[in-house]
């Protein structure tokens, strides 16, 4: 039999990364809500957090990642969810990663005290949790990067610049044509600086496997050659950076 070319063997390679990642992601289950941050336990595990605004399709992209249509509530009413919601992932029902849903920002009806305090809430936990290791902040790329998320990126810098990852996820990217998609693409790396950025459609469902894959490596990083560990977190501040 011929020898398989690079080529042929790296595309090997990704599959069944891909395929090992989507079982992992499968997994997902419910572990708790914390409206506050004194509430959430004090894991271990790698923690991989999703933001986003309201209108973003969050859990709509958890539930196409996780293969599970009622994992993450996707309301029709952007901005319902108050809570941080945490997931676990792993096999066998052991728990070796965590999905951390965070309420979503920026919605219009939303009364403005009520959004304040989530933001609060948010920036605080991007800055202090210490078992993070990476952030997913979903954007409509037909809206682009607002303050709000140019904000939440700056929040988040210090503990990029540690070690934690992040991904700009655009979502709803089958509303785009394909010059579209590239634009958006492109002017998302720019803001990317340090993290990475990739089109995804829960309806077509196209990235999910690029996006379980980089998730899977974020969450096990033993596993990657030449991977570092994850940075601890620094000590809570006063006054969290706020995200208005």
């Amino acid at each position: 039999m011929p020898h398989q070319t690079s080529t042929q063997s790296s595309s090997a390679d990704r599959s069944a990364l891909a395929r090992q990642a989507n079982s992992w992601l499968h997994t997902a289950r419910f572990l708790t809500e914390a409206p506050q941050l004194q509430h959430l336990p004090d894991l271990e595990v790698p923690e991989i957090a999703f933001v986003g605004r309201s209108n973003a399709g969050k859990s709509t992209c958890i539930n196409t990642l996780t293969q599970q249509k009622r994992l993450a509530f996707a309301s029709k009413t952007p901005g319902r969810t108050q809570s941080i919601n945490l997931f676990s992932l792993g096999k066998q029902g052991q728990t070796d990663a965590v999905l951390a849903d965070l309420p979503g920002y920026g919605y219009a009806a939303v009364p403005q005290e009520a959004k304040r305090r989530w933001q609060r809430v948010m920036a605080n936990y991007l800055v202090t949790r210490k078992n993070l290791v990476g952030v997913v902040i979903l954007c409509d790329p037909r809206h682009g990067l607002t303050e709000l998320d140019e904000s939440l990126l700056e929040v988040i810098r210090p503990r990029v610049e540690e070690g934690v990852q992040f991904l700009v996820l655009l979502t709803k990217s089958d509303k785009l044509n394909r010059a579209e998609g590239a634009k958006a693409l492109s002017i998302a790396r720019l803001h990317a600086g340090g993290g990475q950025a990739m089109l995804f459609s829960s309806l077509k469902k196209s990235g999910v496997d690029d996006v379980a894959s980089l998730l899977w490596k974020w969450a096990h990083p033993d596993t990657i050659e030449g991977a570092s560990s994850p940075s601890s977190a620094p000590e809570a501040p006063d006054e969290p950076p706020a995200l208005d």
